[in-house]
């Protein structure tokens, strides 16, 4: 398992896994009065968390499918990327994609964060790419949907 170091300024505790099997963990907001989004309004919803990441790791932000399905609630940037040398306030952009308002109040549940591996790479230019049975079919070229 690996440890990753957390300063928690907010008055919440550390997010914890839902079930054993798990992929992300709870960010709660940390706010010190409610915030209402209007119908297609976003903002910065601040967690009071701060990570250490190791280097070729990063956490992703992603939104929580119940907040979508149930209130049209998403992040702004669809997947938020926390790299390892970040040493801020992890903040979520929250949005607000149906026609109605909603409020987010201190310690909602407003997103998941996953630790992911990652590897920088090296581009190598060349003139052409080697051919594959897909080569350049895309945006429903198998004829699925």
């Amino acid at each position: 398992m690996l440890n990753i170091k957390v300063v928690n300024r907010s008055k919440h505790p550390l997010p914890e896994y839902a079930t054993p099997q798990s992929a992300g963990l709870d960010l709660r907001a940390n706010l010190s009065e409610d915030v209402t989004l209007p119908s297609l309004g976003r903002a910065l919803i601040k967690t009071g968390l701060y990570l250490q990441l190791p280097q070729g790791y990063e956490a992703q932000i992603r939104p929580r499918s119940g907040l979508a399905l149930k209130h049209g609630l998403s992040l702004a940037n669809c997947v938020g990327t926390i790299d390892a040398d970040y040493r801020g306030e992890i903040g979520v952009i929250m949005i607000n994609l149906s026609n109605n308002p909603y409020t987010i109040q201190d310690g909602d549940r407003i997103a998941q964060i996953v630790i992911a591996q990652v590897e920088q790479i090296q581009l190598e230019r060349v003139l052409m790419l080697d051919e594959s049975e897909r080569s350049g079919g895309g945006f429903g070229s198998t004829g699925k949907d």
